[in-house]
């Protein structure tokens, strides 16, 4: 504790100081500054991805949903509606050309290759689409 002394003519009146002592909250305060300054930028790095969900959410009924459908034939569906891979992408612009929000859900079979499905989202996203979610179906209760 910090004793100040009295500059009265007695000299002996010692009285403890009540300052607080900034200099280590700045130092912390500037430490904590450049860690946030450094790391901020290492955020924002990364792939825009839309990750599938396992517990299922119910959907907004008000407006349909843009479904595409890849079966095990490596056959392409807008909703119900066969397509080719090579019209999808301007079968889906001008579908977005009377919509408001480029929202487009991917379904497909387990065993289509890897490959075709990144194809397909490939097309997806030339057509200007601005999220692509993953439609997946909940693990199955080991019983």
């Amino acid at each position: 504790m910090r004793y100040s002394r009295n500059r009265n003519n007695s000299g002996n009146d010692n009285k403890p100081v009540s300052d607080i002592n900034v200099t280590p909250l700045v130092d912390v305060i500037l430490v904590l500054l450049i860690i946030f300054m450094v790391t901020a930028p290492m955020l924002q790095m990364g792939i825009d991805v839309n990750l599938p969900r396992v517990k299922a959410k119910t959907m907004d009924v008000d407006e349909e949903k843009l479904v595409l459908t890849i079966n095990n034939k490596k056959e392409v569906f807008i909703n119900k509606y066969k397509t080719s891979i090579t019209g999808l992408k301007s079968k889906l612009e001008s579908i977005f050309e009377s919509r408001i929000g480029r929202e487009v859900f991917l379904r497909a079979d387990k065993n289509v290759p890897y490959g075709f499905v990144v194809q397909v989202m490939s097309e997806i996203r030339k057509a200007g689409v601005d999220k692509l979610g993953m439609i997946t179906e909940s693990p199955r209760e080991s019983r």
